[in-house]
């Protein structure tokens, strides 16, 4: 059998969030392909990836966005250039497609459904996170007329080119193929698992004095976009004010576009002592907070599955999850279940994970064991077998070079 040469692009920086955490769950999974039918070549755009990447028995390439490439890339959205004339160009204007060109793998994997995917003329195994542009449209960071229009270009290109796609649940898949035509033989399914980080036993060096923490607390990590819905979370958290006096809640996530409302809420619905908001958090200090959290609340409207609640399942943290997409699968029995559009359900999952502590030691326990049937060597050999399978098949005609 000869040997398969597969490439990795990393692209995304931490303060993506999940998106990053997962990019690095990939990454570890890909290096763990084996090192008598694989050689790896990692290529990244920053050199915040080298560290990690090091750590691993791969090349590794840095890759620069140039100016002629980002100009490149502004005329393809503002022309709608199709994908098959960009692959004639890009190679002429983009050094970063030279350089991913010049290895010359057997395929690419871009976990970032990237542009690169389709514009470059490389065979590719691209990741479709979510299609929530088509399937969840109140909400201007995904749905927007600019936005909507650059993602359906995006993903129909990615579906239009790719040798394959990545997808988190079946939902996923179902979605894929009823929005654009797509073989579901082509479309692979690899459920999301919680991040190595994730796994560190001990608190980090000077936590304690870095974070002021109450000694009881609900935690929510996401970033500040709308559909992230904090919204009807502090509503519920005002609710409940004045029949759970000592309930608190404690946020981490980067700057988005629901920040400031979020701010205006708790100001004037006196919650100011009551919510603490941290910003971003690196991930080395994330654990000590699912250990120390009375449990996970997380409402968003966004699917079809999530890392938080794999997360806090690790750690043994109690969860209540939107009923949204896929994400009721995920925790199963072992996780509260409510309507993120109704602030009473949240407000009766969060007085019940207040308050019953045998309720919350069982679906810690549940969720825990849950997990742990679907880690990350799972997560390795699924997609080791996903390479396999579209390495050994010639490209069709269109699909790949």
């Amino acid at each position: 059998m000869s040997r398969k040469k597969i490439g990795l692009f990393l692209d995304p920086l931490p303060h993506t969030g999940g998106t990053f955490q997962y990019n690095q769950t990939i990454l570890e999974a890909v290096a763990a392909l084996p090192s008598d039918r694989y050689d790896v070549v990692v290529g990244c755009t920053s050199d915040t990836w080298l560290e990690q990447i090091n750590t691993y028995d791969v090349k590794s390439i840095v890759i620069k966005y140039g100016f002629t490439a980002r100009v490149f890339g502004i005329l393809v959205n503002y022309f709608n250039i199709p994908f098959r004339l960009c692959q004639k160009l890009s190679p002429l204007f983009q050094t970063t497609t030279r350089s991913l060109m010049h290895e010359k793998c057997d395929l690419w994997i871009f976990p970032s459904q990237d542009v690169l995917s389709y514009q470059a003329p490389l065979p590719s195994l691209v990741t479709v996170l979510d299609l929530a542009h088509r399937y969840e449209k109140h909400f201007s960071e995904s749905a927007s007329k600019s936005e909507y229009l650059i993602r359906e270009r995006t993903y129909s290109s990615i579906c239009g080119w790719a040798r394959g796609v990545l997808v988190q649940t079946e939902l996923g898949r179902e979605q894929v193929v009823d929005a654009y035509g797509m073989s579901a033989e082509k479309i692979h399914i690899l459920p999301l698992v919680a991040p190595r980080h994730i796994y560190a036993s001990k608190p980090p060096k000077n936590f304690d004095d870095r974070y002021h923490l109450p000694k009881k607390y609900l935690f929510y990590p996401a970033q500040f976009w709308e559909h992230k819905n904090h919204h009807n979370l502090l509503a519920a958290m005002a609710k409940l004010k004045t029949v759970l006096p000592d309930l608190k809640l404690v946020l981490a996530g980067s700057k988005k576009n629901a920040y400031e409302a979020v701010l205006r809420q708790v100001k004037e619905s006196d919650l100011t002592n009551d919510v603490t908001i941290l910003g971003y958090v690196p991930d080395e200090d994330i654990p000590e907070l699912y250990r120390r959290a009375r449990a996970l609340v997380m409402p968003t409207f966004f699917g079809p599955s999530n890392i938080p609640p794999l997360e806090a399942a690790v750690l043994g943290c109690p969860v209540a999850i939107s009923n949204v997409s896929s994400m009721p699968e995920q925790l199963g029995d072992a996780a509260l279940i409510f309507d993120p559009d109704s602030v009473d359900e949240i407000a009766d999952c969060i007085r019940t994970l207040w308050s019953d502590d045998p309720l919350c030691a069982r679906m810690a326990a549940e969720a825990k064991s849950r997990v742990s049937a679907w880690g990350q060597s799972e997560f390795n050999a699924r997609l080791h077998q996903i390479v396999a399978e579209i390495t050994a098949t010639p490209p069709t005609s269109g699909a790949a070079v």
